[in-house]
């Protein structure tokens, strides 16, 4: 397989991403894992969605490396106005990432977890805006961070604010905020899991390539790209990204309170909304121009 690296972080993986997004990501790259790229077996609208594209505005693990590095340079690894950090969740959010703030396109929670920790601790901030644009990413990592942001949330006060979506991962960790709000044509939602196979036999047919699998261990290759994917291992995907699911929709629940339970979660299924269906949901709070909500809660913070 042409750049192993790549395809183990797409394919045999829960992720936490929009699935127009992850057909748009298969397309780009399909052609470079495989001559002709892939097939989808069911039709999926790919969207081109690149943080910080088309005038998006950009605001810029274990012992928390990255964030000590910021704290012997003595600096805070976020932006700060009027007391009141910012903290960009924008483009394709990734488990690790020895980097804050978006890099090609990525957010990494690592970077994440280092601001919202010196967030929380540092005495300059009065308040947080989080500031949204992504349809989501991986699994791995995300609950931990959403978990950080709720922690931080009951301490201080926080928004998110979306400039354009917050899809999957990147709408479980908006809702760890005490408030959403989204402009008129955003959208919000997307709240589910999925895990994509790719399926090399026939391909391989084609070229007159036969591999051979020698394993140890009844499923030790199970879901290998060079079978078709049988149907009790693929029922048994389906059941982990369902409890993926679940687990998505308790922690939106948990954050979000009445205003929008695991249950009203959970009946959306996984589908995304505009501003106006958003609020009725009771999937997000408000909805306005960015930059005059942004203005807003500084000036709500400062007040206090």
């Amino acid at each position: 397989m042409i750049h192993p690296h790549l395809a183990a972080r797409l394919f045999d993986q829960p992720l936490m991403i929009d699935a127009r997004k992850a057909a748009a990501i298969l397309a780009v790259l399909g052609p470079r894992f495989s001559a002709g790229g892939f097939s989808v077996e069911t039709p999926i609208d790919a969207v081109d969605h690149v943080a910080f594209a088309n005038g998006r505005p950009s605001m810029g693990r274990l012992g928390d490396q990255l964030g000590r590095l910021y704290d012997r340079a003595n600096v805070l690894p976020f932006d700060i106005v009027d007391s009141v950090a910012v903290i960009p969740i924008e483009g394709t959010l990734v488990h690790k990432g020895g980097f804050v703030g978006a890099s090609s396109g990525r957010t990494s929670y690592q970077g994440l977890q280092a601001q919202v920790r010196r967030a929380a601790s540092s005495d300059a901030v009065k308040g947080v805006v989080f500031e949204v644009d992504s349809f989501g990413g991986e699994v791995a990592g995300a609950f931990e961070t959403a978990d950080m942001i709720a922690e931080l949330s009951a301490a201080k006060p926080t928004i998110a604010i979306l400039t354009d979506f917050a899809l999957s991962a990147g709408y479980l960790l908006a809702s760890a905020a005490r408030q959403i709000v989204m402009p008129e044509f955003g959208r919000a939602g997307s709240i589910g899991v999925i895990t994509l196979h790719a399926d090399y036999s026939r391909h391989l047919e084609q070229e007159g390539i036969k591999v051979t699998i020698l394993a140890a261990g009844k499923h030790k290759a199970d879901g290998n790209p060079f079978q078709a994917l049988p149907d009790a291992l693929a029922a048994k995907i389906r059941a982990n990204v369902e409890q993926g699911r679940q687990a998505f929709a308790a922690h939106v629940g948990r954050y979000r309170g009445n205003r929008f339970t695991a249950v009203q979660a959970l009946e959306t299924e996984a589908q995304d909304f505009r501003a106006s269906e958003a609020i009725d949901l009771g999937m997000v709070d408000g909805v306005g121009k960015a930059n005059d909500l942004f203005s807003a809660f500084i000036a709500a913070v400062n007040r206090k």
